[in-house]
């Protein structure tokens, strides 16, 4: 039987795209990551009455309560200015499920002559040698701040605030801070290459060995398809070097006009020998929904496995009240672990009728079985 063939019949059907060098073919399993998920909790989560809320990332302090660290950005200003306007912020709550309550703002504005000095987001926290890690994406531009008035994604500002975004973190002792930021970013985008363009989505995982592995995003031009993840290695500390696993993507899912498969919001972890992750399919050419997640693991952070059952979750959600609701986006997914076991699943999530046309954003909290 044909590779692509065998692919199609393991996934009931669906086609999976063909991948260069880093795919390989499901891994057999009796559960999904899908049947973890119970169902995600009404009024909890994170939202805010006057602001876009996404970015989901949750750590347990040293106090026993729950600091969500999210980005968030005026409704006055319209939805899509999240790429200049954005800024970070720590919400805290009781239990995993909320509600999250605003306390501060944790990295906003520092002046455009930084690297992320006019807006910040795409937060995640970890704990690395006893302190706390916040990782996340920078910009710096050079015009003014944009108001309701500014159609930045008609006039190129958008485009070209989304050209600085670059991954680095923050440090403190404790997770109300204060928080000491880098004066360089993490990594720099390589002209010529898949990533010239950016590095954003830092996703990092501090390993047993004690080094980080970090997973991110780029492309080669700009923010059109065919968005792409790489995968990089610190071996002394935060502050780096990281260091390239592959001068290549190591997902590549052949993206063109006519089937375009690209992901992005990768969520690694590590679990025993190896990694997994979730992150979302942006156009179901792999899990069967637009938006939908997959799941895939790997032994070395480089060549890594869609699942057999590679349908993560859906952006079809089941609610506690017993309600059923189709939202318009289910991204930037983050799991909370506690004693080495995942608990809950965070998701950035809006109302509306379909993706990025929202009314409300907020963070929801999915329990895990």
């Amino acid at each position: 039987m044909h590779r692509r063939d065998f692919v199609k019949q393991l996934s009931g059907g669906l086609l999976l795209p063909t991948m260069l060098g880093s795919f390989d073919f499901p891994l057999p399993q009796a559960h999904s990551f899908a049947d973890k998920l119970q169902p995600a909790i009404k009024g909890g989560g994170f939202e805010m009455e006057d602001y876009w809320i996404w970015d989901p990332s949750v750590v347990k302090g040293e106090d026993g309560k729950y600091h969500m660290f999210a980005s968030r950005w005026p409704k006055a200003v319209g939805f899509g200015k999240w790429v200049t306007n954005s800024e970070i912020v720590r919400a805290i709550a009781d239990t995993p499920e909320g509600p999250y309550t605003f306390v501060e703002v944790v990295l906003g504005q520092r002046g455009k002559d930084w690297f992320d000095g006019m807006c910040t987001f795409n937060p995640r926290i970890t704990k690395y040698k006893g302190q706390y890690l916040l990782y996340y994406v920078g910009v710096t531009y050079d015009f003014p701040f944009p108001d309701n008035a500014d159609n930045i994604w008609a006039n190129g500002l958008a485009q070209k605030a989304w050209m600085h975004k670059r991954a680095s973190v923050a440090v403190a002792d404790s997770v109300k801070g204060p928080w000491k930021r880098l004066d360089h970013p993490l990594m720099t985008p390589r002209p010529g290459k898949w990533d010239a363009s950016i590095i954003s989505n830092p996703s990092p995982v501090v390993r047993p060995d004690g080094n980080i592995y970090l997973m991110y995003k780029s492309s080669a031009k700009g923010p059109e398809p065919p968005l792409m993840l790489g995968a990089a290695l610190s071996k002394n500390g935060y502050a780096g070097p990281y260091e390239r696993l592959s001068d290549a993507p190591i997902f590549d899912f052949h993206s063109t006009k006519e089937n375009e498969s690209d992901v992005e919001d990768p969520f690694v972890w590590w679990h025993k020998d190896h990694y997994e992750l979730i992150m979302k399919d942006r156009f179901g050419k792999i899990c069967g929904e637009e938006g939908g997640g997959i799941h895939a693991t790997s032994k070395n952070g480089v060549d890594w496995k869609l699942s057999k059952h590679v349908k993560a979750y859906s952006r079809t959600v089941k609610w506690n009240d017993g309600t059923v609701t189709h939202q318009a986006n289910f991204e930037r997914p983050f799991l909370l672990f506690e004693n080495g076991k995942p608990t809950h699943l965070f998701a950035a999530t809006g109302s509306g009728p379909r993706p990025y046309e929202v009314d409300r954003t907020w963070n929801m909290v999915i329990p895990l079985k």
